[in-house]
């Protein structure tokens, strides 16, 4: 190649144009042109090996779920989980709040204060959960029974089920008992405490005496005022009470005035 480049440069090819023109116009390269075509020529070998290399994420080394495996001597790719291993968020350290008991005793008292907000939790959550089967008042005679369920639940106002410690609300809730199934899943521990805190004032209602009556309450309590009826597409509005007495005491008339 060195000495076709000479003849070509040299003035021996002179006299020779067409050869001069030929060695010009060959295919052999010149120096640069080779070194960039070398350039070339190697790159594109290395992506061909490197893309013939590449393994996605949908063709990596995995086990179908329950799958057959020969890489443990049971042959399962499910694996148990270790012991002692607790998920986020369910350590559960207060063993009476997610349990109900006290050891394998149901406790008979609630982990947190009572409050009015409480109580509007665990009605709501009883009427969506628990009033198919055992009513809003808690008698037993729900929806579902009315319909010729053969199993009638107990009424929570039966001497045993008033007589029962908290906790076994709560653990029937959990874990179910006899044809009912538990609601583990579908209400959370806080409101399953609601609903039981809710029970116990559905018991107090149908069950208390006069001396249960806050004083200057009247037994029974006086009905309320409807300011609209409703219809059945929305509720009835309660009229709002008088102030003070003197209002109580104003002729009819002015009050229709200042209506």
């Amino acid at each position: 190649m060195p000495l076709l480049r000479q003849l070509s440069a040299s003035g021996s090819s002179a006299g020779c144009p067409i050869l001069a023109r030929s060695l010009r116009k060959s295919w052999i390269p010149r120096t640069r042109d080779a070194r960039d075509f070398l350039m070339l020529a190697l790159l594109l070998a290395s992506v061909a090996v490197l893309s013939a290399c590449r393994i996605d994420m949908q063709v990596q080394p995995r086990q179908n779920p329950l799958s057959r495996s020969d890489f443990f001597t049971d042959q399962r790719s499910e694996r148990p989980l270790v012991e002692g291993t607790v998920a986020r968020g369910q350590l559960h350290a207060d063993t009476y709040f997610y349990t109900g008991k006290t050891g394998n005793t149901p406790g008979d008292y609630l982990p947190f204060p009572v409050t009015k907000e409480v109580l509007q939790r665990g009605r709501e959550r009883f009427n969506i959960y628990c009033s198919p089967c055992h009513s809003p008042l808690g008698d037993g005679n729900g929806f579902i029974p009315s319909r010729g369920f053969a199993r009638k639940p107990p009424s929570f106002h039966i001497e045993r089920l008033q007589k029962v410690p908290l906790g076994y609300f709560y653990d029937v809730i959990t874990n179910g008992f006899g044809i009912m199934s538990d609601y583990s899943s579908q209400i959370r521990p806080s409101d399953r405490w609601a609903i039981v805190a809710y029970i116990r004032a559905l018991q107090l209602s149908q069950n208390a005496t006069t001396a249960d009556v806050p004083t200057g309450q009247n037994v029974p309590s006086q009905a309320p005022n409807f300011r609209e009826l409703g219809s059945g597409a929305t509720l009835p509005v309660i009229a709002p009470q008088a102030s003070s007495k003197s209002e109580a005491t104003k002729p009819e008339g002015m009050k229709e005035e200042q209506k």
